[in-house]
């Protein structure tokens, strides 16, 4: 092949060398490859340049590597070189650096070992790979199993999965989890939990058939085919087990480091438990055959847990406690056998010592005696055509035939149990279709190989055939359906191989005849052997240093086996007296209760499994093979048939079951011999794909067209390489013609019909082409860039160059000015620098000095002050005793004189202080002032009064002293004019002068004195006010700092309180948010108990039908309990349990065919939802009850307030009886003078006219008489509203409903009154002059209207103020809450605050609360004032106008002609008219027709278009408006749960209709809301009118059927959702990963056998738009049908989750997806879903987050991978992805083109250190089934119910309007 690509060997290409170490190594070309060189030169990866020759012979090249774009694919056929090196290479990057340990390599699953837990096989995994096509995901176990599973459902062909492999390279692991992904994805098909018991049976098989070698610690020592059995409907209905090759000799023997089989180490570990005391066990290394192998524990195996599973395994599949302790037995037994020591007695015999326990101890477990056993173990029976001997053996042999007799039990014991697992998992159900699951041994050859290998090897041989023929025919197939020419290839074939083998004459053939041979030896054997095959045969061969061997030339590898031990182990012989010994143990055991021996034993034929089963070795030792076929007793000599016969009819019975089913194959790699996790050993790896056919496949697929690609994807992909005239609209034509000029060898490549095939290397050399193309557009686009950039860059330079050379000259100039300026300041420096040095030093000396000096002065000191001390001890003593007895007498003295200056001071102090307080206001004073404030406002009222008297009598005094001041002045004028006579005497005494004079001076000279003293005073006034200046100024600075600290004290205190605020404004929204939290998953827990409870119904009813149709039901209709329906709708609401019960107890005798635990399974599963659903409701109630409680203190604040406006009330209906009483007075003396002026005209009482006008009268006062009656009744009326109100009752309908009622007959009888007065004016003429007088009783008639009249306005604007009135109590009981929550924040603020503080701001905050309150009742007094003066102003209109209606009765008459001309109108009371209520009755028996026609029947398209939304819900809520109207209880719930149930069964019946289940979802809804919007609760009647309050609900409360509504509606959501997963789940991958949006972005990869979908959309594939158009087409149903907004919105958000988490799943399970560009796809992709919401206003539903793990996803396929800096980003980025979402993207992210980069493995190890403090759970695919909880927020509707129209196209005409 190399020699044909000689044109790829050039320069840097990169080759494959082969190596001793590595196997191979990468190298690369460092100089051209030309025809005829005789060696490369190759550069190493590490650096080493070496020469590497060529064969001189062949000249064959080394093989080329494949381009890294291709490194690391998901199918090793896609690589475009199919080589050795290449496959290791792409298995090791897969397994080392992506952590990925399956690759397919076409049809093979190549599965390595990674010795790891893995989280990749989880529910949430197998949900992702159900379903899938098997190419569309990346390579598992489950995509395998799902193709199995596919196949048998398509093509109705029964299936295969062959495992195969090594051991410990995870076969039984690898068929564990296909039966487990089988019993998953299928289930059973009855209630038997089938898939549990086939899951079951592993732990069984692996206790009894698996064992710890070096290679494995849960190796499995047999091969096994189990047929998983599948019904029509492919579901597991049962199954069945073949075995093969059991290794009986580890029984007896292990190697080191190697166990027996796990059951003997389990029976040890739990030997300590009480039902196992019996069996004399111990612990493992007590017994031989358990301790051989010195290693009786496995790291991290719990045998005592191991063996409790194993137990329940046994408990589960119908083996009861009994058969397992004789189990126990058995294996218990074995283990003492193996203890038994057999004694030489001479050379050729040997004997056991009497009483040996182990002996004893077997005996007694089976069950036999103890001679007859020690007996035969040392002796045997030789039988001679004459006679028979006993002949004794020797030790060695008595001790081979003990092991073989414990073989033989356990080979027994194994079959025996195989049978037992197999009638478990056996069912009645025809089975229509099975998948086998072959687990067995792969290709064994180990440095010493005997019968076991020879066996394992021959069957692989079998197998490997049946391989290669199925590959050879999928290439055939494929090439004949593209009908391309087919050249047939060469592939190996085997078949000389199996011919040698099993052919006539064969090795098993001469081997039977060798053991048939008296004498026969393995050593005459191998001289037939080398005699028949040597010279014949090819691929036999002889050692050519033994005689005791031979060579067989197998498909993978020549294989020696040595030819000791073949016949022995061929005949598989035992002691046959020893088996009649085991037959016998049943008549020699007394208590007769152990027979599972006997029944092993009783009968050789029989104890063989009827399945055909070939237990034999599978290891290096012996072995024991379970014939193919049940067999009944026959001849000795088929009783004899060997090991190797045995075998050979087995194997060809497997393999005839597998040419008839369509195999799949699993190949199980183990990487290392050690056991460690994720570490690959090549040498190793590579001898097992050769074993194993994986390189046979690859050379298959290698000598045809191994790559394959579309006509779309090559077009796709290689587009660069055509130019545009190469373009066609053929794109198959524009292939052809571009690959004929691109590869001229027509041979390379193959046209078909859908793709184009391509030889080995081809694909390489187009990604070469491409690559190279690629390059030099880059290279040119590089060199423009780079050009455009220099140019820039250097005119940036030549700018800069000339900007600092001008800047540099400047700066120079400036620096050289600087310098000498610097060199000035240095000198200065330098010199203070250094005698500050000087100066600190001369410093430092001196404090030296000065230090030592003190410390020597202050020592000599405290030596003198010793001695002082010492001398003057008792001088101190007396001084101070002395000194305490003068003070105590000094202190007391002082103490009083200090009292008494304190009480004058504090006296001053005082004084003054109030003096200072006063001027400088401080705070203390405004303490005192306000002590006492809220008393001291009344008592400054009355001081007001009371001064306000005193200045009433003030001013009468004054005007009393005014008067007096008047006489007193005139009196004073008098004694003026007399003084003025004096004085004129004073002048006539001149002679006084002198003494005058004198006078004078000696005042002159008190004038001086006085002035001294008041000098003297001034000064002293001086100093005082200087001295209160500063004073005050001090006060003013104190005044200062406090409020300066006052002011500190509050800023601080406004912190605390805004830290504070701030502390609980988050805590209260991280309670909200932990509240809201718990809120959802409690309604998520909810919601998925209604669906498990929905589900249980589901298959409840199920069962019902099923029962039904296998049991005929009697010809007759059966009726049902009509008071059922009723009982279950009034006690069991939630669900249909009792109807469920009730129809079992009906039809017991159908429902004994079921089964019983399944039953009582749904009934306790059903209690238990109940229970639960009740616990809930429960707490729902509670709350409810708290919130009535509330309600109930709000409403008694209510009644205070209500007590003025009913004594109001009183008042006024005491007036208007007094009007009517008045009324009736005067009606009465109409009568009276009527009679009197009838009598005088008409003369005869018995007259017509007297009659007609006495009847008139009559009814007068009837009528008058029912006025007082409705008087009474309106009083009967606000009676029942006060107590309505005390009973928290707001409607008044019934009331009303009386009142109109007796409206209704009054005006009957004034409508007869009034004919009756018709008749009457209809009398002849002379009749009229009578009724001249009578004109008043129209009068009276008219009254009677108003006083009705303004009764009805009375009545409704009392209900109107009371509705008032309700309002404003409740606003202020807001208003009471606002300041009850103010108070306490200012009291929790107030307690933070220190004592001074805390007293000031209380008594601040008392005095304005005092005022406010004081404010607010002078504020309501002004507004009682108002209100009584208002009322008293109506009532006085009122009297008035009563007044004037009685005066106007009294006043004009009506002419006998007006009264003739005048139309005469019916004389009525008048009242309200009679409109629809919004109810609609129907009758009892047209029940089932309006459930029939409204819900069974109805075809939501036509009522979505034509009708209004919610029609059918708006009128069954009006049918049961009518049912309460009418107080019909039944009638309530029956209807009710008609409906519930017609719903139900509708949904049932076409759940899978999106259009039916969203047109229910919104009626039900839209029902829902009707019953609470006119169920008048308060708290939803906010929005109504008062039209649709008077509708509300009055006898019945249906908050309970409330709550089956909303139940029903989370179901119907559910619902809704599923169908909505359905019809969007084949979109979603499609349109959102695969589709490319944007064209040419993303190349198309090279595709291997397991074809992908494209990622080019074709036609019929969906796309994006298809997904947006399937959403809008969601989107305008629900909107047709009404569907409320916020229900809307949790649709689309649950819509957008299932997009993202769909999308994000299928992203980290194909590695194909992880890529850039497809990083670019996917964020356009979500970008066009945000516009959708955009356009739809829904981008505050919360959708779009739901996309955000999809977004960051996205996001890190497109950020940089490589530096830590890059890392941090990630981290920070994807914050809503889990760890193993990230590092499960980051390692299987692909480059597509060459110039990306894989992502190294030391960043993966950099994100996972930064993200190990993560915590998250380790989930690595989201939960696409789950929901988020939904609910349904009130939403009332402004419909009115009177204006519904029923129209007739839904066939209710039997309904009638209300």
């Amino acid at each position: 092949m190399n020699q044909e690509l000689d044109y790829m060997f050039v320069e840097f290409a990169r080759v494959w060398i082969p190596d001793a170490e590595e196997v191979w190594k990468s190298a690369e070309l460092t100089k051209d490859y030309k025809n005829g060189d005789g060696s490369l030169q190759l550069t190493l990866e590490d650096g080493t340049n070496i020469e590497h020759n060529l064969d001189p012979k062949t000249k064959n090249l080394p093989y080329l590597r494949n381009p890294d774009i291709l490194v690391g694919e998901n199918d090793l056929t896609a690589l475009s070189y199919l080589h050795e090196p290449a496959v290791l290479h792409n298995l090791k990057v897969r397994f080392i650096d992506s952590k990925l340990i399956y690759t397919y390599c076409g049809i093979v699953l190549v599965a390595i070992n990674p010795y790891e837990t893995l989280p990749i096989y989880g529910s949430d995994i197998i949900n992702a790979y159900s379903g899938q096509n098997m190419g569309d995901m990346d390579p598992h176990i489950f995509a395998v199993a799902e193709e199995a599973y596919k196949q048998m459902a398509r093509d109705e062909r029964n299936q295969s999965i062959i495992v195969s492999g090594e051991s410990g390279a995870g076969k039984t692991v690898s068929a564990k989890y296909a039966m487990r992904y089988f019993a998953t994805v299928s289930g059973s098909a009855s209630e038997a939990n089938v898939e549990e018991k086939v899951l079951a049976s592993n732990p069984i098989m692996e206790a009894i058939g698996n064992a710890k070698t070096t290679r494995n610690d849960n190796s499995s020592r047999f091969g096994k085919y189990i047929e998983i059995g599948f019904d029509t409907r492919y579901r597991i209905i049962g199954a069945n087990m073949r075995t093969y090759l059991l290794e009986k000799s580890r029984v007896v023997f292990q190697a080191d480091e190697e166990r027996n089989y796990h059951i003997f180490y389990q029976l040890c570990a739990s030997a300590h438990l009480p039902e196992l005391k019996a069996l004399r066990l111990g612990d493992a290394n007590d017994f031989l055959y358990t301790r051989q192998g010195r290693s009786p524990v496995i790291d991290g195996v719990d045998d005592t847990m191991e063996f409790s599973t194993t137990r329940h395994a046994f408990t589960l599949l119908g083996i009861n406690e009994s058969y397992q302790m004789s189990l126990f037995q058995v294996l218990a037994a074995i283990l003492h056998l193996g203890n038994v020591e057999i004694k030489d007695r001479d050379s050729d015999s040997s004997i056991i010592a009497p009483n040996n326990r182990h002996l004893t101890a077997f005996c007694e477990l089976v069950g036999v005696t103890y001679q007859d056993m020690s007996h035969w173990l040392c002796h045997r029976k030789l039988k001679t055509a004459t006679e028979t001997y006993i002949k004794p053996i020797p030790r060695l042999q008595a001790t081979n035939a003990r092991d073989a007799l414990s073989k033989h039990i356990y080979a027994k014991l194994f079959n025996w149990i195989v049978e037992h697992v197999n009638k478990a998992l056996i069912t009645n159900v025809k089975q229509h279709s099975f998948i086998g699951v072959l687990d067995i041994y792969g290709f064994e050859t180990f440095e010493i190989n005997s019968f076991e290998q020879f066996c394992i090897n021959y069957a692989n041989e079998k197998l490997q055939q049946q391989f290669n023929m199925h590959v050879f025919k999928l290439e055939q197939e494929e090439y004949m359906k593209e009908q391309i020419p087919w050249t047939l290839i060469d592939f190996y074939d085997n078949q000389p191989c199996i011919n040698l083998i099993e052919a006539k004459m064969g090795i098993l053939d001469l081997l039977d005849e060798e053991c048939k041979m008296p004498r026969g030896s393995d050593d005459s054997w191998a001289q037939k052997l080398y005699n028949t095959h040597l010279k014949t045969c090819s691929l036999f061969e002889k050692p050519r240093l033994s005689n005791r061997a031979f060579i067989i030339q197998h498909f993978a590898d020549k294989v020696e086996y040595q030819c000791e031990g073949f016949l022995e182990k061929n005949k598989d012989t035992v002691n046959e007296e020893q088996i009649n010994v085991l037959k016998a143990s049943k008549v020699s055991v007394t208590n007769a209760k152990f027979d599972l021996l006997v029944e092993l034993f009783q009968d050789e034929d029989k104890a063989i499994s009827p399945t055909g089963q070939a237990p034999g070795a599978g290891g290096r030792t012996r072995l024991s093979v379970k014939p193919a076929k049940s067999r009944t007793a026959t001849t000795s000599k088929e009783h004899k048939k060997t090991v190797g016969c045995q075998f050979r009819n087995s194997l060809q019975m497997l393999m005839e079951t597998l040419n008839a089913t369509t195999p799949h194959y699993v190949r199980c790699i183990k990487p290392n011999d050690f056991k460690l996790a994720f570490s690959f050993d090549p040498k190793r790896a590579v001898q097992q794909l050769r074993a194993c056919g994986v390189l046979e496949t690859i050379r298959i697929s290698a000598a045809g067209f191994p790559s394959r690609w579309t006509y779309q994807e090559f077009f796709s992909r290689y587009r660069v390489l055509m130019k545009q005239k190469d373009v066609l609209p053929d794109k198959k034509l524009t292939c052809r013609n571009v690959l004929e000029k691109l590869v001229q060898d027509q041979d390379k490549y193959q046209f078909g019909k859908t793709k184009i095939f391509f030889r080995a290397g081809q694909v390489a050399y187009l990604e070469k082409l491409r690559a190279d193309k690629l390059r030099v557009a880059c290279i040119r686009i590089q060199k423009t860039i780079r050009c455009w950039l220099a140019r820039k860059k250097y005119l940036r330079k030549r700018s800069a160059a000339i900007t600092i050379q001008r800047f540099t000259r400047g700066y120079q100039a400036r620096c050289l000015a600087k310098f000498m300026r610097r060199t000035q300041a240095a000198t200065t420096i330098q010199k203070y620098q250094r005698m500050h040095v000087e100066r600190k030093r001369y410093k430092q000396k001196q404090a030296a000095a000065l230090a030592m000096q003190t410390i020597l002065r202050a020592y000599m000191a405290r030596q003198k002050y010793q001695a002082l001390l010492r001398e003057h001890k008792a001088l101190v003593i007396q001084k101070h005793v002395r000194g305490w007895l003068a003070r105590q007498w000094y202190k007391r003295c002082l103490r009083a004189i200090v009292y008494l200056q304190c009480c004058i001071r504090r006296m001053k102090a005082k004084r003054e202080l109030k003096k200072l307080k006063i001027e400088a206001r401080s705070v203390e004073h405004f303490k005192k002032l306000n002590i006492g404030m809220e008393n001291k406002i009344m008592q400054l009222q009355r001081k007001i009064d009371e001064q306000n008297k005193e200045n009433r009598a003030v001013n009468e005094r004054l005007t009393g002293l005014e008067n007096s001041h008047a006489t007193e002045s005139e009196r004073m004028r008098s004694e003026l004019t007399r003084l003025r006579g004096a004085e004129e005497d004073a002048r006539n005494n001149a002679n006084r002068l002198a003494t005058l004079l004198e006078e004078l001076e000696r005042l002159k000279k008190e004038l001086r004195t006085t002035q001294q003293e008041k000098k003297t005073i001034e000064d002293w006034a001086q100093t005082y006010r200087d001295e209160m200046e500063q004073m005050v100024a001090e006060l003013k600075d104190q005044n200062g700092l406090l409020k300066k600290d006052k002011n500190d004290l509050n800023r601080l205190i406004q912190e605390q309180s805004q830290q504070m605020t701030e502390k609980m404004a988050r805590a209260i929204a991280e309670e909200t948010q932990q509240l809201e939290t718990d809120l959802n998953e409690e309604r998520s827990r909810y919601q998925n108990l209604l669906t498990e409870h929905l589900r249980l119904e589901e298959k409840y009813d199920d069962l019902k039908e099923d029962m039904a149709s296998s049991n005929a039901p009697k010809p007759g209709h059966r009726r049902t309990d009509s008071t059922h329906s009723s009982n279950e709708s009034e006690y069991t609401y939630n669900s249909e349990y009792a109807e469920l019960e009730e129809g079992s107890r009906a039809t017991e005798d159908v429902t004994r065919g079921i089964d019983t635990s399944l039953t009582l399974k749904l009934q306790k599963r059903l209690t238990e939802l109940e229970q639960e659903k009740q616990s809930l409701r429960n707490e729902l109630e509670n709350k409810e009850e708290q919130f009535q409680r509330a309600r109930a203190r709000d409403d008694a604040e209510h009644k205070k307030a209500r007590g003025a406006e009913l004594e109001y009330e009183s008042l006024k209906r005491q007036e208007l009886e007094s009007e009517n009483k008045k009324l009736k007075h005067n009606l009465a003396e109409m009568r009276q003078s009527l009679l009197g002026n009838a009598g005088a005209s008409a003369g005869a009482p018995g007259s017509p006219a007297y009659k007609v006008l006495l009847d008139q009268l009559n009814a007068s006062c009837e009528e008058l008489d029912v006025r007082k009656e409705e008087v009474l009744i309106l009083r009967s009326q606000l009676v029942s509203q006060k107590e309505a109100m005390q009973h928290k009752e707001t409607m008044t309908e019934p009331s009303h409903y009386v009142e109109d009622v007796s409206k209704l007959k009054d005006s009957n009888e004034i409508k007869q009154a009034y004919i009756g007065l018709k008749e009457s004016n209809r009398s002849p003429s002379p009749d009229f002059h009578k009724l001249n007088e009578d004109g008043e009783l129209w009068l009276v008639y008219e009254g009677l209207k108003e006083t009705n009249r303004l009764l009805e306005s009375q009545m409704q604007t009392q209900r109107r103020s009371y509705d008032n009135e309700v309002e404003s109590l409740r606003g202020e009981l807001q208003n009471v809450k606002e300041e009850n929550n103010r108070q306490q924040q200012l009291l929790a603020q107030n307690l933070q605050l220190p004592p001074e503080a805390r007293i000031e701001a209380s008594l601040q905050h008392e005095i304005t609360r005092l005022t406010n309150e004081n404010l607010d009742l002078m504020e309501q007094l002004e507004k009682q004032d108002r209100t009584i003066r208002k009322l008293k102003k109506q009532l006085k209109v009122y009297s008035k106008r009563i007044g004037e209606m009685g005066a106007g009765q009294t006043e004009g008459q009506t002419s006998p002609g007006q009264m003739v001309d005048e139309p005469i109108r019916p004389v009525n009371i008048p009242r309200r008219e009679k409109d629809f209520q919004g109810m609609l009755e129907y009758k009892k028996e047209d029940e089932l027709k309006l459930v029939k026609n409204l819900i069974l029947e109805l075809k939501p398209r036509g009522v979505a278009v034509n009708l209004i939304p919610g029609l059918p819900a708006y009128i069954l809520f009006m049918c049961i408006r009518h049912a309460d109207y009418v107080n019909d209880d039944q009638k309530v719930r029956t209807l009710l749960t008609s409906t519930i149930n017609s719903i139900k069964k509708i949904l049932k019946k076409r759940g899978d209709d999106f259009e039916t289940v969203s047109f229910w979802l919104s009626n039900t809804c839209r029902f829902l809301h009707c019953l609470k919007q006119y169920s008048g609760d308060e708290a939803f009647m906010k929005h109504n009118t008062q039209r649709q309050n008077e509708h509300c609900l009055s006898n019945f409360d249906l908050a309970e059927y409330r709550q089956v509504i909303s139940d029903l509606a989370i179901q119907i959501y559910q619902q809704l959702i599923k169908c909505m997963e359905n019809i969007l789940q084949p979109m979603i991958v499609s349109g959102m990963l695969e589709h490319e949006t944007i064209q040419g972005v993303s190349g198309v990869k090279p595709t291997g056998l397991r074809k992908r979908t494209s990622s080019i959309a074709d036609e019929g594939t969906y796309t994006l738009d298809s997904i947006l158009r399937q959403l809008s087409a969601f989107h305008s149903t629900m909107c047709q049908h009404g569907t409320d907004p916020e229900l809307i919105k949790q649709v689309v958000k649950q819509q957008f989750y299932i997009i993202g988490a769909v999308t994000l799943n299928n992203l980290l399970l194909r590695k194909d997806m992880c890529s850039w560009s497809k990083g670019m796809q996917i964020r356009y992709n979500v970008s066009q879903l945000e516009e959708w919401l955009r356009d739809k206003s829904l981008m505050l539903c919360g959708a779009k987050e739901t996309l955000e793990p999809l977004i960051q996803a996205a996001q890190l396929l497109q950020v940089k991978k490589k530096t830590d800096e890059d890392a941090e980003a990630i981290c920070s980025m994807c914050h809503t992805l889990t760890t193993a979402q990230i590092v499960k993207v980051l390692n299987l992210y692909t480059p597509v083109n060459e110039f990306e980069e894989r992502v190294s493995v030391a960043f993966i190890r950099t994100i996972q250190t930064r993200l190990r403090d993560r915590c998250e759970t380790p989930q690595l695919l989201m939960d696409t089934k789950m929901i988020y909880p939904v609910t349904f927020p009130f939403n009332p509707s402004s419909l009115a119910l009177e204006t519904i129209q029923i129209p007739g196209s839904l066939n209710l005409a039997f309904l009638t309007r209300v």
